[in-house]
């Protein structure tokens, strides 16, 4: 109300003292989280059971988005039988070869109207409210000195073992104590990235370094959030319980035979190249070409 009889560069905007993240991140939480956790604190009084519902929710506005993601999956784990016999047919690490593998095994995706990064725009739309929650859960004075299950305050870390010794580096990154929460979010992560990744294996030589990101990733949030609010990595924990939950469900509602008759029968389609594959192959033409050039001067 201050703001309201002065100039906008006057304004104390005093509604932003409280940090809720930038542009959309802030949009979310004022909108939505918060007055969803506003609304279920009048019928429970447990912060543990509240931020289950929050996430159940968060889960169901956002399963759309999801299922798209795991249908992409599925067609990527269909049609690998398919892309191990073009690893096959091409073995070998010169550049010629490995560019007609690349080239053979995108054809046979465009095809089959499937791609290794299709599932990723589902995946990338989820982001922004696990941003908005890493931002609410340290800001919101409701869950001080609210306890649940081992831990006693879930805005502080949930330490379970800690020690007094100065240890370099690991005390400075990690801290001195492990945050159980923390702990198991990490471990639930690995393992629904170790099970997907060898779903989805094609043995490509290319992807070894892609396999290894999603751990070392992992690892890194295990020391930046061992420190952070328990129930922050609650919340986390609980979002990759279901994701892991919803995984295998899709895995028993998708009928995976129909889905690989479309796949055949996507083939038999004529498809129009869209921008980008359009744009790969230009460029992996040039550097054929390039190669090729280089070759008759030497």
């Amino acid at each position: 109300a201050y703001d309201k009889e002065v100039k906008a560069e006057d304004n104390l905007d005093l509604d932003h003292l409280v940090y809720l993240g930038a542009s959309i991140f802030r949009w979310i939480n004022r909108f939505m989280i918060i007055p969803a956790s506003t609304f279920l604190q009048q019928y429970f009084s447990n912060w543990g059971l509240i931020i289950l519902l929050l996430t159940l929710g968060i889960k169901l506005l956002i399963s759309p988005l999801a299922y798209k993601g795991y249908i992409s999956s599925a067609k990527m784990r269909l049609l690998r039988p398919q892309v191990q016999e073009i690893n096959a047919k091409y073995q070998g690490k010169d550049q010629e070869t490995m560019m007609k593998r690349q080239k053979a095994t995108m054809d046979l995706y465009r095809a089959a109207g499937a791609g290794p990064m299709s599932g990723c725009l589902p995946m990338l739309l989820q982001f922004p409210f696990l941003v908005a929650m890493y931002m609410y859960f340290p800001t919101t004075i409701d869950i001080r000195q609210q306890s649940f299950l081992w831990a006693t305050d879930l805005s502080s870390y949930d330490a379970i073992f800690s020690w007094t010794t100065h240890i370099p580096l690991l005390s400075d990154f990690y801290g001195n104590h492990v945050s159980l929460f923390c702990l198991l979010m990490s471990i639930s992560n690995i393992l629904y990235i170790r099970y997907t990744m060898n779903q989805s294996d094609t043995g490509q030589e290319g992807m070894a370094m892609l396999k290894w990101m999603p751990y070392i990733t992992t690892v890194m949030f295990l020391f930046f959030f061992n420190q952070n609010a328990s129930g922050l990595c609650y919340y986390y924990f609980l979002s990759s319980i279901i994701t892991v939950i919803q995984y295998f469900s899709t895995r028993f509602l998708i009928n995976e035979e129909k889905l690989m008759t479309q796949l055949e029968e996507n083939k038999k389609k004529p498809r129009k190249k869209s921008k980008w594959m359009a744009r790969l192959e230009e460029a992996q033409r040039q550097q054929e070409a390039a190669r090729r050039q280089q070759q008759k001067r030497k």
